[in-house]
């Protein structure tokens, strides 16, 4: 019952998803008694096409949509319809069987067709096209599926989605319900994809109590990994109990006390903090990599090794101009073990890079970045092999990283590009591989967006003070001349950028009140205006926005860019173009695409970007190219793929591309920060075009009150901390 009206069933067909996010869906469905598709509305997580559903709810009508049946609860059922089948054995739940082949098995065995998949497979052969190595792989889809169908009703019985069922039996296997029955919070630490909110779901379903350690101990955990995801390696103790409080609605001392038990068994480790009297409270691998991260910066540079004589060497300038500043920081790359180079777009980190591979002509440099794309272009500039950190440190799962300390890095000297994007335990993975007497120099825009990982390591470094710094500022000639090298520097000086647009210029502004209209402006520029005025692809075009929702959030502008530059065709014979439907996105060959995760398995990293070059809609999979190889992709990987025609400014870290298209509009508030937009200009190489309103430019450039992340590695590195610790 709600406001008084009595509960509506409804039993349907799913037809169509038209939106899936976060558990929430949109459906088009068939339903006895209508002959239109009727509209579903309600939270039915990872439901399939050709799924039979029970829907309780109530009928609504909405004024912009039209009439919805609203779902309050839903119960879905194996197919009792011969139509009903073949939706479900299409709908990608059993490998083998896609949309073809489940209309041709049902054509053949009409409503026996479970019944004889089931105990007769072999029959299948009787199908036309289907052959013996198809009727293996339909066997043990079904084998397994039929394994895991008790423990899937057991779980979806306590309010867990396919998606996450699926992931819990592979974890578990025939173990899955004792695990969760005795200890549903282990969801939350074991599998990706199913955090504390979810597990408590589970829990209180099972009767669990909201006071009981397991809970307490697992909702602590959760706030220290969220803070983790905003870039915090470490939580105070108040922060971290007044969080938890709210989270699990418990009294504060019973934080309290599952806290101190929490550090009495090492689930938390802690350091106090200078000058406050305060504790930092760390989940252990964020301590561990802090303090590694301090422990090998000191080894390194305290290691014996050869300095190069300090005199100038005419070679390395014969056929670039140099500054003084440049100069310096050659030989200081010289004469130091660990040096540290920054500067702004235009100021010369390339060049001189450069020059410091020329002063160590006849030694083995190794030359690295944290993404392929800013490593492919650093190899570009340098003319030598650049890699990823983690294809330079040989990573294979599920061992780890292959170069470690035990198997250090062979060479002299380690140059590591775009270092404001390394998170701090990606940075004390790769120091522990720096051998004594390798030279460690890094290279990065302390001012841009730090990782997106936790830490702010280059920053930490250079706020250490315990290592030698250059700063590169002059911006040369020929960079000066590009106004977005220019509005780059005046953005981050805190000046308003020159807006003003010219035929000569590769900066402009296209002022836009109404978010909407600002999003279809942004489509036409993708899709006619700049491809027809640079000569260029839409596909290669960028967009970057502050953020994932609203009218020029990613993921609006998403839909609406597929739609316009890689849309649904049909050709002269009929056939349609191919898709795969997941999370409310539809993939199709041609797809621009980004990894949201780290997957050591495939080597695809989150943020890494690729195009679907192939798409088998019967079998479920896809295979996307992502530079010089192709990464194949099952049914279940989707969840790891987003479309990516438009991204985060923060997805663009260490990434550059010719023509960027930038929304800046006052429904970003929150995220309209200086060193977001100075960041999102500078991916821009040949043109940037930045739509929106005036206002939301100049509340960007005076917004510095960027949140600090808690880390103490520059208090580790300057010796604050262990001299407090020594007097304590």
């Amino acid at each position: 019952m709600e406001n008084g009206q009595p509960m509506e069933r409804l039993r349907c067909v799913v037809e169509r998803i038209t939106f899936q996010s976060d558990g929430y869906s949109v459906l088009k469905c068939a339903a006895k008694g209508f002959s239109d598709l009727v509209t579903v509305v309600g939270m039915m997580p990872d439901t399939h096409v050709g799924s039979v559903l029970t829907l309780g709810g109530q009928w609504k009508i909405d004024s912009r949509y039209g009439r919805q049946f609203q779902v309050a609860s839903f119960e879905e059922t194996l197919p009792a319809t011969v139509y009903g089948m073949e939706k479900y054995l299409g709908s990608g739940l059993i490998k083998g069987i896609g949309p073809k082949y489940a209309k041709l098995i049902v054509r053949q065995f009409g409503e026996n067709t479970l019944e004889i998949i089931e105990n007769e497979p072999d029959r299948l052969l009787e199908v036309p096209g289907i052959g013996q190595r198809r009727v293996e792989s339909i066997k043990k889809g079904w084998t397994e599926q039929k394994e895991i169908k008790d423990i899937m009703l057991f779980l979806q019985g306590h309010d867990v989605s396919t998606a996450h069922a699926t992931r819990i039996y592979k974890q578990y296997g025939a173990e899955s319900i004792r695990v969760v029955t005795e200890n549903p919070y282990r969801l939350a630490d074991d599998i990706w994809g199913i955090g504390f909110k979810t597990a408590d779901t589970i829990a209180a379903k099972l009767g669990f109590g909201k006071e009981q350690f397991a809970r307490l101990r697992s909702g602590l955990i959760y706030t220290l990994n969220r803070l983790a995801e905003e870039g915090h390696c470490y939580a105070l103790r108040n922060q971290l109990t007044e969080t938890g409080e709210k989270l699990l609605e418990v009294e504060e001392n019973l934080l309290t006390m599952t806290l101190d038990e929490m550090v009495r068994t090492k689930d938390v480790l802690t350091t106090p903090l200078p000058d406050s009297g305060e504790t930092a409270i760390y989940l252990p691998p964020f301590f561990y990599a802090e303090v590694g991260v301090e422990n090998q910066l000191r080894r390194i540079a305290a290691a014996r090794g050869e300095n190069r004589e300090m005199q100038e060497m005419p070679e390395i300038y014969a056929d670039i101009e140099y500054d003084e500043v440049q100069r310096q920081a050659i030989r200081t790359a010289q004469s130091s073990r660990i040096m540290v180079l920054t500067g702004g777009p235009g100021t010369g980190k390339s060049t001189t890079t450069l020059g410091i591979i020329r002063a160590f002509r006849g030694s083995r440099i190794l030359l690295a970045a944290p993404t392929g794309r800013a490593a492919k272009r650093l190899s570009e500039v340098t003319g030598m092999e650049a890699k990823t950190i983690h294809r330079l440190l040989e990573f294979k799962p599920p061992e780890g990283y292959k170069r470690n300390g035990e198997n250090p890095l062979e060479g002299d000297v380690l140059i590591v590009d775009e270092c404001s994007m390394v998170d701090v335990i990606l940075m004390y993975s790769l120091l522990r591989a720096v051998p004594d007497g390798m030279r460690l120099i890094l290279v990065g825009d302390v001012d841009q967006l730090p990782s997106v990982g936790a830490g702010n390591v280059l920053r930490d470094i250079i706020a250490s003070g315990v290592f030698p710094v250059v700063t590169l500022t002059k911006i040369f000639r020929q960079a000066a001349s590009s106004r977005i090298i220019t509005n780059a520097h005046r953005i981050n000086r805190g000046e308003y950028p020159d807006l003003s647009n010219g035929r000569n210029t590769d900066f402009f502004f296209q002022s836009m009140e109404d978010p909407e209209k600002a999003a279809g402006l942004i489509v036409e520029l993708v899709r006619n205006r700049l491809p027809g005025f640079y000569h260029t692809a839409p596909q290669g075009i960028q967009v970057l926005t502050p953020m994932q929702r609203g009218a020029v959030g990613a993921a609006n502008l998403n839909q609406l860019l597929q739609d316009a530059v890689n849309p649904a065709v049909t050709d002269a014979r009929g056939n349609t173009t191919p898709e795969l439907h997941r999370g409310g996105y539809a993939f199709r060959p041609g797809d621009k695409v980004m990894q949201i995760r780290n997957n050591y398995d495939k080597e695809v990293f989150n943020g890494d970007i690729g195009v679907i070059e192939s798409l088998d809609a019967a079998e479920k999979t896809l295979s996307i190219r992502f530079d010089d190889r192709s990464v194949a992709y099952e049914a279940g990987e989707l969840d790891e793929i987003v479309l990516a025609y438009a991204t985060t400014v923060h997805k663009a870290q260490g990434a550059e591309y010719p023509i960027v298209v930038m929304p800046v509009m006052m429904t970003h508030f929150t995220m309209l920060q200086r060193n977001l937009l100075y960041t999102g200009v500078t991916r821009a190489k040949k043109a940037l075009v930045l739509v929106g309103q005036k206002k939301a430019v100049a509340y960007c450039v005076r917004n510095v009150t960027v949140t600090r992340r808690n880390t103490l590695l520059a208090e580790r590195l300057s010796g604050k901390i262990r001299q407090m610790i020594q007097n304590v």
